[in-house]
């Protein structure tokens, strides 16, 4: 991890991460952990991600002006992701992490569908307050096993109907919490070695360099087509992690 090489190429995944972040207000976890889950194993690959991931997504979520109303609304749904999250980090230390290096190349598949399709989901009447214990646990679950917060997370707060700038700010507020709970987690574990922390931690820079360069960007580029080339990348990525944590290794 100390190769200058290795440095410098992680580098260039958080700023590249940032960028699209800057662009679009997501991505910066799935783009960072899908490209270095794409060279090396998952469990460091997580760990690299979490610094940059807490730094932009705590910002996000905690300034916007909802974060009471959220809260009293997402409670059940943000504590059953930190409790399922310590159990997801118990399998990510267990299970061989091909296995779920294939499972997270198989989420960013789904997640780059889902942002091209960008389906119209509604819940059902009355299916809120029971939901949001489940789908909680099972994205915590998900998180602690391989690192991603995404799935089902933002297909189920796009379903319950928020304006645009709760909804943002909500997802913020869910993956920055992931981001601390997996942490912790990870910590406990002693997974998250001496350098993995600081190399995290450096690399809030690049990525906040890449989201101020991304915000620029955002001002001369068709967001809309930016989000097609994201996605489509997001599949192309994700499938080769499959392949290659399946097939390949």
């Amino acid at each position: 991890m100390t190769d200058p090489a290795i440095l410098t190429f992680i580098a260039g995944v958080f700023l590249l991460a940032g960028a699209v972040k800057g662009v679009i207000g997501v991505g910066l976890p799935s783009v960072s952990l899908g490209l270095l889950a794409a060279v090396m194993s998952l469990q460091p690959a997580i760990a690299l991600t979490l610094a940059p991931a807490l730094a932009t997504n705590i910002w996000q979520g905690a300034f916007g002006g909802h974060v009471k109303l959220l809260f009293r609304r997402l409670w059940p749904f943000l504590l059953a992701i930190v409790i399922a999250i310590g159990f997801g980090t118990q399998v990510l230390a267990r299970v061989d992490n091909r296995l779920l290096s294939a499972l997270l190349g198989f989420l960013l598949v789904v997640y780059g569908v889902s942002g091209l399709l960008r389906p119209s989901i509604d819940l059902p009447q009355g299916w809120e307050g029971w939901t949001k214990p489940v789908v909680g646990l099972v994205n915590g679950l998900i998180t602690g096993m391989t690192g991603t917060f995404v799935v089902p997370a933002t297909l189920y707060l796009q379903s319950l109907g928020l304006p645009r700038d709760q909804l943002i700010q909500a997802m913020g507020m869910v993956f920055g919490l992931s981001s601390l709970a997996l942490a912790i987690a990870l910590g406990s574990q002693d997974m998250v070695s001496g350098d993995l922390a600081l190399i995290s931690l450096a690399a809030i820079l690049p990525a906040l360099i890449g989201m101020w360069l991304g915000e620029r960007i955002r001002r001369r580029l068709s967001e809309a087509l930016f989000r097609k080339v994201f996605f489509v990348s997001l599949i192309l990525l994700g499938a080769y992690i499959v392949v290659r944590a399946l097939v390949l290794s």
